[in-house]
């Protein structure tokens, strides 16, 4: 009888996890709260911001209740997985102090913590919303938290690869029961696929209910089944919640300042030396005359199909380079190094390096190669806009092709851009500047500007490298052959 009132108890408290907000994300640093113990919350409503190495988001909770614990205070960097809120979720229906385990405890066998509550979808934040009889429409999530500071098409290259996610307690395969199609990646189905494992039969490990490829090939090699975690008996009180520990701050000395490395900046410095050591790089220069699509971009900028979007240089070198490719597609490539393959993608996802205030992201434009004139300036206007206010979701920043660096806004002629990891060339734009040039045969003053483009050499030899570098700069030169090479 005892047992029965403990665990009826133990079930008023929820506890909700730091997800994946990523792809393949281990690790998150909470930046602020915006609750406290006590506070009412409802399924859907924002309980805290994130920073993890992509971007900052905001996370909301996936049930209603009263905030009973905060688990980490803001500056503390949490992995995934962790139990970061404790929710009761039937408040006034017995004594607080019996409040739920510590992270480490196991779950009630009666609702494992990693599996989706009845009538939830996993997602990468929580389980989405409940399903409701009367079905009303579903509450959405409010967007990321902005960041009040300015931005700039940045000059340094920085590469997001991903990690992968330690594996959470074991919880039960319900794909084949319910019919709903199991939880996982594009690879991991391919890999099942591969060995012939049905996915529905696989129990999955991941955060929030996701196959990995661990499980796949445990499912191949079938080993004994664990047995179930013991009902839990008796709930331990709650532990006082942390006090809001501040961020973690840079320590200047006499002599010297520490600036601890985390977040966007030790996603950057892992991401170079990773591109820098795995692929060849080799890096070409171009100087040109740009005078012409200054001329363009000023028309333009008076044409009434470009009212309301954004106008400038970095829109016609972006579609120069995309026709570029379009003459040269074997460049926008990547190498599987997995599968000793070369992977041509026919599709362009163009990469737009930006410094934002919590350092070097770079997001994407999606099947750049398909957008009109005006479409490209609205896709890149909106980039920009949702860099500079800190709204940049991870979906944007991954799956990049090629990249545009603009470092000319910061008066530096050009440089040596280094690879966004996965993606197989980078093409950086120095300063326009008024400089002598012969022109007809004679010294006038043009609009001249240098160009650089890295590529990876297993992929991409020195003639296909020189002939899109050419293209690109040829297309500046006469910005006409948007219209005749297209």
């Amino acid at each position: 009888m005892t047992t029965m009132t403990d665990t009826s108890n133990a079930a008023r408290f929820r506890e909700f996890k730091m997800p994946d907000v990523g792809e393949g994300l281990t690790e998150a640093e909470i930046l602020k709260w915006f609750v406290q113990p006590g506070d009412t919350v409802t399924d859907g409503q924002v309980v805290c911001e994130v920073e993890t190495a992509k971007a900052a988001v905001e996370l909301p909770i996936p049930f209603d209740g009263v905030v009973h614990e905060l688990r980490f205070g803001e500056g503390t960097t949490v992995d995934v997985g962790q139990v970061i809120i404790a929710v009761d979720v039937a408040p006034g229906g017995g004594d607080v102090a019996a409040a739920s385990a510590p992270a480490s405890a196991p779950a009630p066998a009666a609702e494992p913590e990693d599996e989706a509550p009845k009538g939830r979808t996993p997602v990468l934040v929580g389980y989405g919303v409940a399903e409701s009889s009367t079905k009303r429409r579903a509450r959405k999530g409010t967007e990321a938290a902005p960041a009040a500071a300015s931005v700039a098409i940045q000059g340094e290259m920085n590469g997001h690869g991903t990690s992968a996610v330690p594996a959470a307690p074991a919880v039960t395969a319900v794909s084949a029961v319910s019919g709903t199609r199991p939880l996982a990646k594009p690879p991991v189905r391919k890999l099942a696929k591969d060995l012939g494992i049905d996915l529905a039969t696989v129990s999955p490990t991941g955060a929030g209910g996701v196959i990995t490829r661990e499980d796949v090939h445990a499912a191949a090699t079938p080993a004994p089944v664990p047995a179930p975690a013991p009902v839990r008996a008796e709930v331990p009180a709650p532990t006082p919640a942390p006090a809001q520990a501040p961020a973690v701050v840079a320590s200047t000395g006499a002599r010297e300042t520490r600036i601890p490395v985390k977040g966007v900046r030790k996603a950057i410095a892992q991401a170079m030396v990773g591109s820098a050591f795995t692929a060849p790089h080799v890096t070409e220069f171009v100087t040109v005359d740009v005078t012409r699509t200054m001329k363009l971009v000023a028309e333009l900028k008076e044409d009434k199909e470009m009212a309301g979007v954004r106008v400038n240089p970095l829109l016609i070198i972006a579609k120069a380079l995309l026709v570029a490719i379009k003459r040269h597609p074997e460049v926008n490539a990547a190498w599987d190094e997995a599968n000793q393959e070369i992977v041509q993608k026919h599709y362009v996802n163009l990469g737009i390096a930006a410094a934002t205030p919590r350092g070097l992201i770079v997001p994407n434009i999606k099947d750049a190669h398909e957008q009109t004139l005006p479409q490209l300036a609205a896709s890149l206007g909106e980039l920009v806009s949702t860099a500079r206010e800190g709204r940049t979701s991870p979906a944007a920043m991954a799956g990049g092709t090629v990249t545009i660096t603009n470092v000319g806004v910061f008066g530096v002629d050009t440089g040596t851009p280094i690879l966004n990891p996965g993606e197989s060339a980078i093409l950086a734009v120095g300063a326009i500047k008024l400089q002598p040039w012969v022109h007809k045969g004679k010294v006038k003053p043009r609009q001249v500007t240098t160009l650089a483009l890295s590529f990876d050499h297993r992929l991409v030899d020195g003639e296909l490298g020189s002939k899109v570098l050419a293209d690109v700069a040829a297309i500046l030169e006469q910005p006409k052959r948007l219209i005749t090479w297209a």
